[in-house]
């Protein structure tokens, strides 16, 4: 009998091969995305010393309040004009994208689209 790996161990395959060639500096930080069957989460972090710089989601109150669902490409585009307008504002212009694992579709391309449009460079 064949056993198939779960899509979740898979993820974490790619992510830990993908992380094995990305990382943020103080520069140029990176932008870690994670994605759950409610809501979105997005980091901006200094590798260099672990520190998460700013981050966002659509589960604060703030975001979703102006949501009508936390976890659609609608939701994924307003969260990344609001990371891009929260990193902007601590003068953070470019970024290393962290796609987490995800394929880079969907919820994953319209918040990096909107965090592009918004301003950020990468």
């Amino acid at each position: 009998m064949i056993k198939k790996e779960s899509r979740n161990a898979a993820r974490l395959k790619r992510h830990m091969r993908i992380r094995s060639n990305l990382s943020g500096t103080a520069q140029k930080p990176r932008m870690c995305v994670f994605r759950s069957n409610k809501y979105l989460y997005v980091q901006i972090i200094d590798d260099t010393v672990g520190n998460t710089l700013t981050a966002a989601s659509t589960k604060e109150k703030t975001v979703a309040a102006n949501l009508k669902n936390t976890s659609n490409i609608e939701a994924a585009d307003f969260l990344g004009k609001e990371i891009a307008k929260r990193a902007l504002e601590k003068g953070i212009d470019t970024i290393v994208f962290d796609r987490g694992g995800y394929a880079y579709h969907g919820k994953i391309k319209a918040l990096a689209d909107a965090a592009r449009s918004a301003g950020l460079k990468f």
